[in-house]
């Protein structure tokens, strides 16, 4: 029979021309794949005939593509809802176009580059022809590979990037998430907005839904360990192998080319030490951030001395007074209270600040205020000069833009103006120098206007996540200014990738004074661990909520446990402060209080080697379980627990009326009960008493009876 297999050569060629006579093109010819060896180290194997790409550092794997998925670019127009700080976007006209035949690759200028070629829609009157180029190279740094992906043929609105969704594999954060760490199986936006109230059912546009946030992040840990950034500050869409459980999505709506930086690791903490040097790293918070809770209190000069008289005489470790109606009260819509939106004090709610705030530093207290960047237009204080001086934010037609916002109407800064960003530093740099502020609540940054125009010409698309990164270095060069020794504390609610380098402490939001697992207590945690894998390793949340309500002793006494457990304690009174229940409710809550307080102000020393630890290597203080036991899997998808530097393990009770709960011990170490001194063996899971006062917490291979003999 060997004659009839040399006839098959000829039969397959006959078959080619019969297939071109009935008007079909021959289908191309398989290609060869290869391997690029980078100069970093990386080797980029290239498969034969899909073209999937696969990087590895030396034998171990690192990001890869799908044998069955390639480079897709989206044309597509948007219809637009949402003017209260959340937008919603519907595409209509949708046209895919695939560049899924694997053509070519070579090695370029020390790069590995793989070429696929567009193919044709056949129902398209006129095929377009294109190329999507993706180039492979060594990162700024060894310990990077920076990934381009670009097309021809196309005038994209969007580029998507197949990822493969391997099953070893992990896909944690995405920036300050609520609803777990691990993302795989959904599919979201990232794009910086209100959290939302509720989050569940409703009206997305005000309520928000399981993704929306006021920190999202493109950018993900594997816990095998490597990261992957996507580097733009336009909106992206992550299909986290949803649609298909083999391939996930990163799709940027820009016609740029999409790029990447994957970080090498071996080890996730490594992972976020190369995310720091990327994004940058905050300044510290000094000691006293540390050494005891920060009390919100509120109500004019009289009010906040009175409550610090009272948190004197029960003994309660405070560090800080916060107030931030400095600025004068506002009623909000829907109810509760709110603040004027300005700059300045109002010196008949607070008659004499600056003699009050020297007051507290001779009591020895820190204060603390709050500022945002609305710019009010029924305010004198600012709008006025701004807006004839051209510094604020202009609408499509020229004029100030006067957008809705939460105390109705307001105006930005344009903070690309170099005048301007001037202007708010050195209101902010007044804060200090004239009244003596130690520091404040850096709040919103999320509403900057999707059609603005900006003073250099950045794309309003773009610089809607760009704002809040420049609103905190803002502050941030204020208080450089102001307090150059360091000596000073902010606290940011909004952020994006790049924010790490000029803000310090992020606080979680505005959850709802509920047990909600939706936007409640139990999303504190994960948000927390979420900010800790995202560069951010000072974090703190309002105890006991913001919105919704009124507050409960019990839920009031689990938030201040949870506070007591983070790295900055900080109470507030929330929306509904006339109703909610406070530290000073009762004597059995004030008692609570200030035990846990008393508990965190003798954690300040741990605190301080955790922080000296941050700087040098990113390693967050609130921290994912597989940050230190990533060859534990079980860990992996844990988000109710975490450790507090590298020995607490934390559990909070987040469920009303729970009296117990389930406490997952990592393997490899030895498990410290805080309350009880009793040890157990890690790797396995048990259930721990958790009464009022006893929320399980453990210590990693010693006992920590200092805190237990706090009474």
């Amino acid at each position: 029979m060997r004659w009839l297999a040399s006839l098959a050569p000829g039969f397959a060629t006959l078959g080619l021309l019969l297939a071109a006579c009935d008007g079909e093109p021959p289908p191309p010819p398989s290609v060869d794949g290869g391997e690029v060896a980078l100069a970093d180290g990386t080797r980029v194997v290239i498969a034969d005939g899909s073209g999937a790409v696969a990087l590895f550092d030396g034998d171990r794997p690192l990001l890869a593509s799908p044998e069955r998925a390639h480079p897709i670019a989206r044309t597509f127009t948007e219809r637009v809802t949402g003017n209260l700080g959340i937008w919603s976007f519907r595409r209509q006209g949708v046209a895919e176009h695939r560049y899924d035949r694997f053509q070519a690759w070579r090695e370029e200028a020390g790069a590995a580059v793989v070429e696929y070629a567009l193919v044709p829609d056949p129902e398209a009157e006129t095929p377009s022809e294109g190329v999507a180029t993706l180039r492979i190279a060594p990162g700024e740094r060894d310990d990077t590979t920076v990934i381009t992906l670009s097309v021809t043929g196309v005038d994209a609105t969007s580029i998507a990037l197949p990822v493969r969704c391997d099953e070893a594999g992990s896909f944690h954060g995405f920036g300050e998430q609520y609803q777990a760490t691990e993302q795989t199986g959904e599919a979201f936006e990232l794009m910086v907005t209100e959290q939302g109230i509720g989050r569940e059912g409703g009206l997305r546009d005000v309520n928000g839904d399981a993704h929306t946030t006021y920190f999202p992040m493109p950018y993900y840990l594997d816990a095998r360990g490597f990261g992957v950034l996507v580097r733009t500050d336009r909106r992206v869409r992550v299909d986290v192998c949803a649609a298909d459980a083999e391939v996930a999505w990163l799709e940027v709506i820009d016609s740029a080319p999409l790029e990447l930086v994957v970080f090498h690791g071996p080890t996730p903490y490594d992972v976020l030490a190369q995310l720091g040097a990327e994004v940058g790293r905050p300044a510290p918070p000094p000691r006293w951030a540390f050494d005891g809770a920060w009390i919100s209190s509120q109500g004019g000069r009289d009010a906040v001395l009175a409550d610090v008289d009272a948190l004197e005489v029960a003994g309660v470790p405070v560090s800080a007074i916060w107030s931030q109606d400095w600025t004068g009260v506002r009623m909000n819509i829907g109810g509760g209270f709110g603040v004027q939106y300005r700059w300045n004090a109002d010196l008949a709610h607070y008659p004499d600040l600056a003699g009050m705030v020297d007051t507290l530093h001779t009591r020895g207290y820190r204060f603390l205020a709050y500022a945002n960047p609305f710019v009010d237009p029924d305010l004198d204080d600012h709008f006025p000069e701004m807006r004839d001086m051209g510094w604020l934010v202009e609408d499509p037609s020229g004029d100030a833009y006067v957008f809705n916002a939460p105390n109705e109407q307001s105006a930005h800064p344009d903070l690309t103006d170099p005048a301007a960003r001037a202007y708010v530093q050195g209101e902010l740099e007044g804060m200090v120098s004239e009244v003596g502020i130690d520091g404040w609540m850096a709040d919103f940054g999320e509403w900057n206007p999707l059609d603005a125009v900006m003073h250099d010409g950045s794309a309003p698309e773009g610089y809607h996540n760009r704002f809040p990164v420049d609103w905190h270095c803002t502050n941030r060069a204020a208080m450089d200014a102001a307090r150059p020794d360091g000596d000073w504390v902010l606290f940011a609610r909004s952020g994006w990738t790049g924010v790490q380098a000029c803000s310090m402490i992020h606080w979680v939001g505005d959850q709802e004074a509920t047990w909600s697992e939706s936007d409640g207590l139990p999303t504190v945690v994960p948000a927390m661990i979420n900010l800790g894998l995202a560069g951010v390793p000072y974090v703190t949340h309002d105890i006991a909520g913001f919105s919704g309500g009124p507050s409960t002793r019990e839920l009031y006494m689990r938030w201040t446990e949870l506070g007591a457990f983070t790295p900055i304690m900080r109470t507030h009174e929330g929306n509904r402060r006339d109703v909610n229940h406070n530290w000073d409710s009762d004597a059995e809550t004030l008692a609570h209080f200030r035990r846990f307080a008393s508990i965190h102000a003798a954690l300040a020393d741990d605190m301080m080697t955790w922080s000296d630890e941050a700087q040098a290597t990113g390693k967050p203080l609130v921290r994912h379980l597989l940050l230190e036991f990533p060859e534990d899997l079980a860990t992996w998808e844990i988000h109710d627990q975490y450790l507090l530097g590298d020995a607490l393990l934390v559990a909070p009770v987040l469920e009303e009326g729970a009296t117990e709960r389930a406490v997952y011990l990592p393997a490899g170490a030895t498990w410290f009960d805080v309350w009880t001194g009793e040890s157990l063996e890690g790797g396995q899971t048990v259930t721990v008493a958790a009464p009022l006062g006893s929320p399980p917490v453990f210590h990693r291979d010693s006992d920590r009876d200092d805190l237990r003999a706090i009474l």
